[in-house]
């Protein structure tokens, strides 16, 4: 399995422009980007297991993105309780990102895979 991070980023993007069109369908909006992003980036490595690996890779990233930014965000909104709000609002927010980061991880390997698949 090779990493091509050219693919990697493309579906990355993908997957951000997705999300955010997404929004307003919250949970199936970014399991479709989760999907869709995968698939481009499987798309663009070529072969399944490429595509998976590339695929997974780029899902994990936006998951990771996505999860570091609502911690602080969280952290943030939670300081009017304090610094323990502020702690425990972060590290809350965060793990719930940890369960998005593996959910956006798989769904982008399926996709992956089967963008690899169709590109040859």
């Amino acid at each position: 399995m090779n990493t091509d991070w050219r693919a990697v980023g493309i579906g990355f993007l993908v997957m951000l422009v997705v999300g955010a069109v997404g929004l307003s369908l919250p949970f199936v909006g970014q399991v479709g980007a989760g999907l869709i992003g995968g698939f481009v980036a499987g798309y663009l490595a070529g072969g399944v297991g490429n595509g998976a690996w590339n695929g997974l890779i780029a899902g994990s990233i936006s998951g990771i993105v996505l999860s570091v930014l609502a911690a602080t965000i969280g952290g943030l909104l939670g300081l009017a309780g304090g610094p323990l709000g502020g702690f425990l609002g972060g590290a809350g927010v965060f793990i719930v990102g940890v369960v998005l980061t593996v959910l956006f991880a798989v769904d982008s390997a399926i996709g992956g895979a089967i963008g690899g698949l169709i590109s040859g």
